[in-house]
Parts: C-alpha cells; sequence; structure tokens
C-alpha cells in the first residue's frame, strides 16, 4: 500500500472550516470553533500547547526524580517542547521508541485539557536534533544516487518523525517520495524525477 508524501506530511486541521477562517487566524483574528465560541489565534493556541505539555513533563520529571529544563518554542505549525540540560537516555530508548511514546502520552495531556488535537513535537536531550541531521545527510545521499541512477531507492524502515525528515529533504531537491508498507515496517521509496 502506497501513500504519496502530502497525505503524511500534511494533516488537516479539523477545527478550521473555511479559507477565510485560515486567513483570519494566521493574520491574528480570532476565529469561531465547531462549537461557536471564538478561539484564540494559532500562535497562542500553540503556546497553550506547549505551556499544557511543559506541565506534563515537569510533573513526570518530579515523579521520576529525573533532573531537566523545559525549553518551549513554536516553529512553523506546531509546538515544541524539549527537555534538556541532562543526559536522559531512559527517556529516549533504543532508537527513540520512547519518546515516541512519550510524545504520544504529551499529545494526549494536551488533548485531555485543550479537545483539540495536538501536533506538539517532543525532544529530550537533543536526540530528534541530531537525528534530523542525520537523516538530512543519509537523504541527501539517497537523493544522489537516484538522480544518477535513475532508479527507486527503498530505505529501512523508520518512525513518522524520521519519514518526514525525508520526505522534505526529497520534495527540496525536486524528486518524490512515497511511504510504503505498514508500522512498523513503513518506510520511504525515493522516486526518480
Amino acid at each position: 500500500m502506497t501513500e504519496s508524501i502530502e497525505a503524511e506530511a500534511v494533516e488537516p486541521d479539523t477545527e478550521l472550516e473555511t479559507d477565510a477562517d485560515v486567513e483570519a487566524e494566521n493574520e491574528g483574528d480570532e476565529v469561531e470553533g465547531s462549537d461557536g465560541a471564538p478561539r484564540p489565534p494559532r500562535t497562542k493556541r500553540l503556546e497553550q500547547e506547549g505551556e499544557i505539555a511543559a506541565d506534563y513533563l515537569e510533573e513526570l520529571l518530579e515523579i521520576a526524580d529525573l533532573d531537566g529544563d523545559l525549553d518551549m518554542d513554536v516553529e512553523g505549525d506546531r509546538a515544541t517542547v524539549s527537555i534538556v540540560g541532562a543526559n536522559l537516555p531512559q527517556l529516549v530508548g533504543d532508537n527513540g521508541e520512547v519518546l515516541e511514546a512519550l510524545q504520544e502520552l504529551t499529545r494526549l495531556a494536551v488533548y485531555r485539557e485543550t479537545g483539540e488535537r495536538s501536533r506538539l513535537m517532543l525532544d529530550v536531550s537533543g536526540h530528534r536534533a541530531a537525528r534530523r541531521t542525520e537523516l538530512e545527510e543519509e537523504a541527501a545521499g539517497v537523493v544522489a544516487r537516484v538522480k544518477e541512477s535513475g532508479e527507486p531507492v527503498s530505505l529501512a524502515p523508520m518512525s513518522p518523525f524520521e519519514r518526514k525528515v525525508i520526505h522534505d529533504v526529497v520534495a527540496a531537491s525536486g524528486l518524490k517520495s512515497e511511504s510504503d508498507g505498514v508500522e512498523p515496517r513503513r518506510h520511504v521509496v525515493v522516486l526518480p524525477a
């Protein structure tokens, strides 16, 4: 089963109903939610998501008696929270599995408070940032190989985060890519132009 990059990389915002709502929200104006009540602008909502996530993670760190500081930011269309200042491999796990699970739990905590699905991105001890750099280098090599050979290249199975990084690099190079397979064996196929 093959899915194009657009289906994986772009997740619809189910709360926005019209182009006018999107435009108003991007300009910082309030728009109405599905219940008719006004909603704060997107940036404010993303900042709120980050604060809820940070509170949740701070409590988790305290319960687990782990050190770490929390950094919050808004990058593009998502809130980001990073646990920094400590090496916490137990919160990353082998190949980032624990980090993925912790991110999903954090997203659920945000959903519980806001009633809206979150695309929050969590990083621990710079794991995602370092992995992004590795993947960008790997993707650049694969792009060069596909351009030279004209043949598609299938990569090893990856997490959704990792596949998104590969898709972004491939798209920037002018080639196309698709995600293929079923979790946990879902992988990226880089296609010639």
